[in-house]
């Protein structure tokens, strides 16, 4: 295996409402939701600064995307850089709620 090639993987973590990216097995980045029926709820994105600059935010986005499609449910982008992602890409356009005032209470319920 040569030095410049690297695994990176998406994965679910339920147990901490994310999915998170993985370099090699390190965790590079994170995109956080809470569930409210059918609705995955976006609400935070980050890569860690030793990651940025690689396209791992758009890589994570889109595959956390890609499986609330594949789960039957639906998105609704509080995070800003979902929201973006969305602009940008309006193959989730189908399975995309608006932001509501009553979605943003229960968040801030539900994050405390």
């Amino acid at each position: 295996m040569s030095e410049s090639s690297t695994t990176t993987v998406v994965e679910r973590v339920d147990a901490d409402h994310q999915y998170e990216i993985l370099v090699d097995g390190r965790r590079a980045g994170l995109t956080a939701y809470r569930d409210l029926g059918m609705q995955r709820v976006f609400f935070h994105t980050e890569i860690d600064e030793a990651f940025a600059g690689q396209g791992l935010g758009l890589q994570l986005v889109q595959q956390a995307l890609a499986d609330v499609r594949a789960s039957g449910m639906r998105i609704v982008p509080v995070c800003p850089y979902v929201a973006k992602f969305l602009k940008r890409h309006d193959e989730f356009a189908d399975i995309t709620d608006p932001v509501t005032p009553d979605v943003l209470r229960w968040l801030k319920a539900q994050l405390g």
